[in-house]
C-alpha cells in the first residue's frame, strides 16, 4: 500500500507534560511518520496540569461545544489544539471541565488514581472519535498509546464499525508498563454498554482490571507493539498465544526502530 493516514491516541506526549518512554516515543513516532509522508492526526487529554499560554493552545470553536453523555451526565467537549514547533508537528487536545480541570494526569499529589479516572477515559475516547468525524478524516491507522486509550479500540469494533471512516481501519495497541492498582469503577463496564456496547462482550470486564482491559483491547487490535523491555508478563504472554500481529521491544537507539513502525503498518494491509 501507498502512505498511511495514522490516527494517534496518546495518553501523554511531551513537551506537554514530563518526559517518560510514553510521552516521548508518541511525540517522535508522530513527527518521523509524518516525515515519510504519511498524514497524521494526534490527539491527547488536556490535562489541567498543562500551561496553555506557554504551548499556545487555543480553542477550536467549529470543532467544540458538543455535549457527550457519560453515566447519564451531559458533558461538554473542548478541543484545542497546539504545535510543536521543533517538530511541525500539531496536536489535538481533548478538554472538559469536569474531567480535566485538575492540576494534575491519572493520579493526585498522594499518588492515588482518580476514581473517575474510567469516565474520564470514556470522555477521551468519544471525544476523539466525534472530532475525527466532524474533520471528515479517514484514518487507515488508529495507533492507540497507554491504557487511557484503550476505550478507543472498543468503539471502533462495537459501535463506529459501520461508519464509512471507520470501517476498514486497522487498529494498533502499543504496551507499556502503566498498569494501574487494583480495579477502576465496578461500573466501568456498564458505562461502555450504555453507549451500545453488548455487554456479554464486556464480560472479561466484570473484574476492570489494568490485565483485563488490556486483554480485551487486545482481542479487538489488529496489531500489538511492545514498548517496553518490561512488558507485563502475563499480557505478554497473552499477545503471544493471540497469534496477533506483533512489534516486539526494539532498543530505541537504534537507527531503523522507526522504519519497523512503518513497515509494521503497512504489513496489517
Amino acid at each position: 500500500m501507498g502512505k498511511c493516514k495514522i490516527l494517534y491516541v496518546c495518553e501523554e506526549i511531551t513537551p506537554y507534560v514530563p518526559e517518560t518512554k510514553m510521552s516521548l516515543l508518541c511525540r517522535t513516532l508522530s513527527q518521523a511518520m509524518q516525515e515519510k509522508g504519511n498524514e497524521i492526526r494526534t490527539f491527547m487529554p488536556r490535562y489541567g496540569c498543562i500551561n496553555e499560554r506557554r504551548n499556545q493552545l487555543h480553542e477550536v470553536i467549529r470543532l467544540s461545544g458538543m455535549n457527550l453523555i457519560i453515566d447519564d451526565n451531559d458533558h461538554q467537549l473542548i478541543i484545542k489544539v497546539a504545535s510543536i514547533p521543533s517538530a511541525r508537528v500539531q496536536i489535538y487536545f481533548i478538554d472538559n471541565e469536569d474531567y480535566f480541570s485538575r492540576k494534575a494526569i491519572l493520579t493526585d499529589a498522594a499518588g492515588k488514581h482518580f476514581d473517575d479516572n474510567d469516565e474520564r477515559a470514556i470522555f477521551f475516547a468519544r471525544g476523539v472519535l466525534e472530532t475525527v468525524k466532524k474533520l471528515r478524516w479517514e484514518p487507515t491507522v488508529v495507533h492507540c498509546h497507554g491504557w487511557f486509550s484503550a476505550i478507543v479500540p472498543i468503539y471502533l469494533k462495537w459501535i463506529m464499525n459501520d461508519d464509512p471512516l471507520f470501517s476498514d481501519v486497522k487498529i494498533v495497541v502499543s504496551l507499556y508498563e502503566d498498569g494501574f492498582p487494583g480495579i477502576l469503577s465496578p461500573d466501568f463496564a456498564s458505562k461502555i454498554a450504555s453507549e451500545g456496547v453488548d455487554m456479554d462482550k464486556l464480560q472479561i470486564l466484570s473484574e476492570p482490571s489494568y490485565e483485563n482491559l488490556m486483554k480485551l483491547v487486545i482481542n479487538e487490535a489488529d496489531g500489538v507493539v511492545l514498548d517496553t523491555e518490561n512488558p507485563n508478563a502475563e499480557l505478554a504472554e497473552y499477545v503471544k498465544r493471540s497469534g496477533k500481529p506483533a512489534l516486539w521491544y526494539q532498543d530505541k537507539s537504534t537507527n531503523d526502530y522507526l522504519d519497523n513502525y512503518q513497515k509494521f503498518y503497512e504489513g496489517l494491509f
